[in-house]
């Protein structure tokens, strides 16, 4: 991704496309009853209310009544047709962890069987996008947050801190392959989550072998604990390997969300907030809601004179239901170097 004169100058970028992540999978009601919300109305409400402040995109788990949260495919489908009845222009990004929560106390938090995992394909009414994940990591949520980050809540006691300090990301390439396939016949994009520069090169590889034929829409996940640290370096260094036509949100947690968030908004990237990623205010003396976290963002983005998307931006911006028919096709939309041909050397960045 370049970044040449003017890249800075707000009409010269996109919409700011903020994704909100309300349900907080990791967390129990208790943690945070005021905005934790578990009937199915309230999560429905939940989506309505990011809407209204700000969100075009809603990254979404379920939760059971007893508070946990669900795996239940049907609890999906259900949350999914009502967001979609209450805001039809918001894209419907689920988490493609699923199993995030423990199923009992004490329970590790674990995934769930990639044939399981590969349903989410099969829900219905279908969302916008499902996430991906790519190359198996270490996924220690905990390790960069600090001891009064979770001081009080349920991550704070000895089996959960252990369930959440200890989860892998299982994601081999017999799933991945498998499951980027089934979403696309499906006509539902694979929002990529990239811990590293190396998850992205993995997916440039599915693409210039044909096993994805879509738009490059990804997140750098900068949580440290098996992902990237949320540092400029680690950022830089991944926006100089992705192709100028890609769209990439960045993604961090507790109290460097806001900051890696303003980075984002400054250089034209997207942006995400919400409880499954921070609950607190700069200085740790309250909590804040979902929603209060995307005003913030709101009003910051209007103070750097970068207008927010609307849920119609955001499906164009991100290319919800677009597929290319070839390999070549797919290298040129996301701005990437064709294939080499015999003979041809060096990164090219157009077609000789």
């Amino acid at each position: 991704m370049n970044f040449l004169d003017g890249s800075l100058f707000p009409e010269n970028q996109e919409k700011l496309v903020i994704t909100a992540a309300p349900y907080g999978p990791e967390w129990i009601p208790s943690d945070f009853p005021e905005d934790i919300p578990v009937t199915m109305e309230a999560q429905i409400q939940k989506a309505v209310d990011c809407y209204e402040a700000g969100a075009s995109v809603l990254h979404l788990h379920v939760r059971e009544l007893d508070g946990r949260g669900s795996k239940r495919l049907s609890m999906f489908n259900e949350l999914i047709a009502g967001v979609r009845k209450a805001v039809p222009d918001m894209v419907i990004q689920v988490g493609g962890s699923i199993s995030f929560a423990p199923e009992s106390e004490g329970a590790a938090a674990k995934w769930l069987s990639d044939d399981t995992r590969h349903m989410l394909a099969e829900l219905t009414p279908k969302p916008d996008q499902v996430t991906v994940t790519v190359n198996t990591s270490q996924m220690n949520v905990i390790e960069q947050m600090d001891v009064r980050d979770i001081a009080g809540t349920s991550l704070a006691e000895p089996d959960g801190f252990r369930a959440y300090s200890n989860m892998v990301v299982p994601s081999t390439p017999s799933f991945f392959e498998e499951h980027v396939r089934r979403l696309s016949a499906a006509g539902i994009q694979s929002a990529f989550q990239f811990y590293n520069i190396n998850s992205y090169e993995t997916v440039e590889r599915l693409v210039r072998r044909g096993v994805y034929k879509g738009p490059l829409v990804m997140n750098w996940v900068a949580i440290g604990g098996g992902m990237d640290a949320p540092n400029i370096y680690n950022l830089a260094n991944f926006l100089r390997a992705i192709p100028d036509g890609s769209m990439l949100t960045v993604e961090s947690s507790m109290l460097n969300t806001l900051p890696i968030n303003m980075m984002g908004i400054a250089m034209g990237l997207h942006v995400r907030c919400g409880i499954e990623d921070n609950l607190w205010n700069q200085s740790r003396t309250a909590k804040m809601t979902t929603v209060q976290q995307i005003q913030q963002l709101v009003r910051i983005s209007r103070e750097f004179g970068r207008p927010v998307a609307n849920g119609r931006d955001a499906r164009e911006i991100l290319k919800i239901g677009v597929f290319y028919d070839t390999v070549e096709e797919t290298l040129a939309a996301n701005g990437l170097a064709p294939n080499p041909k015999g003979g041809q050397q060096g990164f090219l960045r157009k077609a000789a």
